[in-house]
């Protein structure tokens, strides 16, 4: 068990940047995959090679026959399943650290220069504002964030098939008590058995169980991203229309600082441009007065 603890607390640092489906996927992949894999399949499995016996006595039968019966081991395939089922959660991992690390300097600047400037003269000068996490540190799935988290669900559904069709054609789902082998340098037709087939069935269909279970997790949860992005968008879109004759007793209260700080960005930007509307308005005004009476003079 202590070969999985670093992936194991690499993975636990994943739950909180996940949504509930994604914990309990985590949570289906160390208790009933790499706690079950570690603890009971890796004892069943044991006596794999010794236990092979073929009714041959011609040197090198039985180790070319148990070579076409398994030609890789079921634990050591289960264990290149679970690793590169999680390669890309821990690519996501490293995605959203990157993220907090840039955006907690951000927050820095930010409280940095709010207490020198005020927030229109950060617009003006182009300020950075942090988009994926608050000033409390918590992350928010959107943007390239989410674009990053749905690529690993998506990833990970499809090592998942392709690993589960893989399993089919090494050596199907179940194992038969005899092997027939009539590979050389066997001399003929050889009769092989092997040890505790029944046990090692049973094992064989709870991790298909498992890995299908965590496919369909992935699936509900990619679904799931998707409706909760397009109720975001139209909420959005109903939330933010702030109008000249809209009190501002009668907005939206906001919950939190990172929606005061843009609200006041989104005022200043408004603002700004009515400015530049009104001056852009006069220019032209002029300009028609300055050739009404340029024509009166002639």
């Amino acid at each position: 068990m202590g070969e999985w603890d670093f992936l194991g607390r690499l993975l636990d640092k994943v739950q909180t940047h996940t949504t509930v489906i994604g914990k309990v996927w985590l949570t289906v992949l160390f208790v009933f995959r790499i706690l079950v894999l570690s603890t009971g399949a890796e004892r069943v499995w044991g006596d794999e090679q010794s236990g092979f016996v073929c009714n041959t006595q011609q040197p090198g039968c039985t180790n070319v026959c148990y070579d076409h019966a398994f030609p890789i081991s079921h634990i050591r395939f289960w264990v290149m399943q679970i690793i590169f089922v999680s390669t890309p959660t821990l690519l996501y991992l490293g995605h959203v650290l990157h993220v907090i690390h840039n955006e907690k300097k951000m927050w820095q600047k930010v409280e940095k220069q709010s207490q020198d400037e005020c927030s229109g003269l950060m617009v003006r000068k182009g300020f950075k504002m942090p988009k994926y996490t608050s000033n409390t540190g918590k992350v928010n799935l959107h943007g390239r964030l989410l674009q990053s988290y749905l690529a690993s669900v998506f990833i990970k559904t499809l090592l998942e098939v392709a690993f589960i069709v893989g399993q089919y054609y090494l050596y199907g789902f179940t194992l038969e008590p005899r092997y027939v082998c009539r590979q050389s340098p066997c001399p003929h037709q050889v009769d092989c058995f092997l040890s505790r087939p029944t046990e090692k069935t049973l094992f064989i269909w709870f991790m298909l169980i498992v890995a299908c279970v965590s496919a369909l997790l992935n699936l509900i949860e990619i679904v799931y991203l998707c409706i909760r992005t397009v109720h975001r968008c139209v909420d959005r879109r109903k939330d933010y229309m702030v109008t000249d004759a809209t009190p501002i007793l009668e907005r939206k209260e906001f919950k939190n600082k990172d929606q005061v700080i843009q609200n006041w960005m989104n005022m200043e930007l408004e603002l700004h441009g009515r400015k530049l509307a009104s001056g852009l308005t006069k220019s032209l005004a002029s300009e028609d007065n300055t050739a009404i009476l340029e024509e009166v003079q002639i």
